[in-house]
């Protein structure tokens, strides 16, 4: 029994001599220098400067200026936003998100119909003040007793309505703007 316990562990400790010598073979020595202080700046960043320029690191000013096409518009002056926010501003709002351009209200429903409610979806397309760039999107949801409800988009005069009314506030707050 002893000779095979002695024979396992001949065989482990050669696979330990295997694997140090394997990345003794792959480490590369060569380049593994002290740094001397002539070389390297004391002041911390000429040491930034300096690892960049030789590919060791990186500077949120390169990547900054590797992109010059983005054009950051906040919300305040895009009339469309804006008129958009004033013309919902009855309903309660679940989602506004300037950046992905979508607006989305809460269900609504008034007291004359209990078991009825809508969602408007606005979906912008585009940051002019077009009829193409603003897509309207009203859902609608019929409840019954028993709170079976079934939702359906619906095509009806409030889409138009509402595109017709941010349309005509965006025009004013555009036109209002470049008067300012």
């Amino acid at each position: 029994m002893s000779l095979f316990k002695n024979i396992k562990r001949i065989r482990i400790s050669f696979r330990h001599c295997l694997l140090f010598l394997f990345f003794l073979l792959i480490t590369d020595c060569s380049k593994i220098t002290s740094p001397s202080a002539r070389e390297n700046p004391t002041n911390a960043l000429e040491r930034a400067r300096k690892n960049v320029n030789e590919g060791k690191g990186m500077s949120i000013g390169n990547i900054l200026k590797r992109n010059k096409s983005t054009n950051y518009e906040f919300s305040t002056s895009n009339p469309m936003w804006r008129a958009s926010l004033e013309v919902l501003d009855f309903l309660p709002l679940t989602v506004v998100d300037y950046a992905g351009g979508i607006i989305i209200t809460d269900w609504y429903g008034d007291e004359n119909s209990k078991n009825e409610s809508l969602k408007i979806t606005l979906r912008f397309l585009s940051n002019e003040v077009r009829s193409d760039s603003l897509k309207i999107i009203v859902h609608k949801k019929n409840c019954s007793i028993n709170t079976n409800c079934t939702i359906k988009i619906i095509n009806s005069l409030i889409a138009e309505e509402l595109t017709i009314s941010v349309l005509k506030k965006a025009a004013i707050l555009s036109k209002d703007s470049k008067k300012n």
